[in-house]
């Protein structure tokens, strides 16, 4: 395990909008804003999807298991959004439902909204991290810098 400690800064509550690229506009603000390190939360509903659902097989590198949805899902999210060299990643699971049906993962691409998303995106000040490959996993995972942010 790995830790540092920070503060909040600015806290955003944002409205993201029918048609709205969830995953984009996230990164967007981010890049606005000029956040480089914060986590958001979310809720809401998107038209569609394409997910990660977890590894093909408990092995490393991870080979990831894509599912796609286009039906319209009630969503509820977590992630952190770090940035590399300027530019905005974001690490977000949430899960999806329709009817008695829920996916959980890890949200990549073509994140449209259906109605609405509304989000608090929180700031975190005095903790500088990366996102940068683990060859070994297979994927994108967090570093933190020694020096102080």
């Amino acid at each position: 395990m790995q830790y540092k400690q920070g503060s909040i800064g600015r806290i955003f509550l944002v409205k993201f909008e029918h048609g709205d690229d969830l995953l984009e506009k996230i990164k967007e603000l981010a890049s606005e804003e000029g956040v480089s390190l914060a986590t958001v939360t979310f809720l809401g509903a998107l038209g569609t999807g394409d997910i990660v659902t977890g590894p093909r097989e408990l092995s490393l590198p991870a080979v990831p298991t894509w599912v796609s949805f286009s039906d319209g899902r009630e969503v509820l999210g977590f992630g952190i959004i770090t940035t590399e060299e300027g530019r905005v990643q974001a690490h977000i699971h949430s899960t999806f439902g329709k009817g008695e049906k829920a996916l959980t993962g890890c949200m990549r691409k073509n994140c449209g909204v259906f109605v609405t998303v509304e989000a608090v995106i929180t700031e975190i000040l005095g903790v500088k991290t990366s996102r940068r490959r683990d060859n070994e996993a297979g994927c994108d995972l967090l570093k933190f810098d020694p020096s102080p942010a």
